[in-house]
């Protein structure tokens, strides 16, 4: 199905959507723990779909943005869905006009997670 990086400063949390999008059929290529790491790998494996929480302890919300936008310069294509546990309309909006295909507000359904990634591919 899609190569996926899951970008999560939490192993937990990224062990937890890595098993979900494994089960629906996808392959997690790589996984980061910062947004600096995502970027990185986003510009050389180029993964089809990103999954990233925005609040890690190295950087904050306009880090997150930043780097959301770095991933969205080196491929306007790119598809990144923000999983986080700030669901606050204004910080949604924030990241959608950044560049993100959609956000998923923790804790969140596994089905919630493999929907959301399936609607992103087929938009794309």
């Amino acid at each position: 199905m899609a190569n996926i990086m899951v970008v999560d400063d939490a192993k937990f949390s990224r062990k937890m959507l890595s098993d979900i999008l494994v089960e629906e059929g996808h392959e997690i290529i790589v996984e980061a723990e910062n947004a600096g790491e995502a970027v990185e790998f986003y510009e050389k494996l180029n993964p089809d779909v990103v999954t990233m929480d925005i609040v890690m302890p190295e950087i904050g919300g306009v880090d997150s943005i930043s780097a959301l936008k770095a991933m969205v310069k080196a491929d306007p294509k790119a598809k990144v869905v923000i999983v986080s546990g700030m669901g606050q309309q204004d910080v949604i909006e924030e990241f959608i006009n950044a560049g993100a295909k959609d956000f998923i507000v923790k804790p969140f359904q596994p089905s919630n997670i493999a929907d959301v990634v399936a609607s992103v591919l087929e938009n794309a």
